[in-house]
């Protein structure tokens, strides 16, 4: 059993220690967490260790918070570490890793240079076997490296044109807006997401824009995909319904937004009505000759949650890309085909 701790238990952080504990070869030591906030109290009901910063420790014992151990404890006591802290603290963390000499796992928040790789399970497994720092791109990032490996696999895709609608906040962030606007993120071309994309896939020619839309659900993708061959919009259907960790929304079941996405995954009893699939519109899925166009929708708060556990089984070199692909979808339940 491969023994992880966890820095920090926010939006991603809280759903990779769920993954985590669901793994048969993975044993979660425990989170990090810095305030006695909402989350550590959920945390201590399920049962799970708390170490904090060592001047925090007295703020949680007034907050009736058991501590397991300072941070440093549980960095000692682990196999390897998955970061989850807030952007550009994961930076501020590695030394720490490296005093101890622990492997880490690091998030999209973070500048690509602070891992030996950037990783998509689907992309690029193979380069990151091994690595002692791997980080794990972006949501945006990790659902235009599934579409696009997934596509390169039907042929080889030459160039990517794509428009982002990012949700503006997580459902839980009550400070953040817009409120009622759209917003050009940023308004120069191209957004920050094609350069994320080329710290994975190299060479692609990839250009992306990007706006925050007021909602909290999910964000949509508009993709044009340049292939080398021509292919038929059947051909790109069952490329995709052949493929874990993508789902297709039919036009007859009538699931016409991301609200009503969210509300079938309620419907269905996932936890935290969590998709770490990508949901195709099958409806949108247009070829003409060479180019595909289609839209998606990226569940932000999960998607990149099984790319974490791969990571990890990938930089300590525990299973090849097949076998360990195979083991996160089956304990996490992660499939392929239709949504409903």
């Amino acid at each position: 059993m491969i023994k992880v701790a966890l820095n920090g238990y926010g939006t991603i952080g809280k759903r990779v220690a769920n993954a985590i504990m669901l793994q048969p070869d993975m044993k979660l030591i425990g989170i990090a967490k810095t305030s006695p906030n909402y989350e550590a109290f959920v945390a201590q009901k399920m049962g799970i260790n708390i170490y904090v910063p060592q001047e925090s420790i007295k703020s949680f014992d007034e907050a009736g918070i058991k501590v397991a151990g300072n941070i440093e404890d549980m960095i000692k006591e682990a196999n390897i570490v998955v970061d989850a802290t807030p952007n550009g603290v994961g930076a501020q963390y590695k030394e720490l890793y490296q005093k101890f000499g622990k492997n880490a796992i690091f998030q999209g928040g973070e500048k690509a240079n602070v891992a030996d790789v950037s990783f998509s399970s689907l992309c690029n497994y193979n380069e990151a076997i091994g690595k002692k720092y791997i980080r794990v791109v972006s949501c945006n990032t990790t659902a235009l490296l599934r579409t696009i490996c997934t596509l390169n696999k039907l042929s080889k895709v030459e160039k990517v044109r794509a428009t982002i609608v990012r949700r503006a906040a997580d459902p839980k962030e009550v400070k953040k807006g817009p409120i009622n606007a759209l917003v050009p993120d940023p308004a120069s071309v191209p957004s920050h997401h094609a350069k994320d994309v080329n710290s994975v896939l190299k060479d692609l020619d990839i250009i992306t824009m990007a706006v925050i839309a007021p909602t909290t659900y999910m964000h949509m993708h508009l993709l044009n995909v340049t292939l080398k061959s021509q292919v038929s919009k059947e051909d790109v259907i069952n490329q995709f319904l052949n493929t874990n960790r993508f789902l297709l929304v039919r036009g007859k079941s009538k699931v016409n937004s991301t609200a009503e996405i969210i509300e079938v995954a309620r419907d269905l009893g996932r936890i935290r009505n969590d998709i770490p699939e990508v949901v195709i519109f099958e409806d949108s899925i247009y070829t003409m000759g060479n180019e595909v166009f289609l839209m998606y929708a990226v569940h932000q708060e999960s998607i990149v949650v099984p790319e974490n556990i791969d990571a990890i089984r990938a930089s300590l070199n525990l299973a090849s890309a097949e076998d360990s692909i195979k083991i996160t979808n089956t304990s996490l339940n992660i499939g392929k085909g239709y949504l409903i």
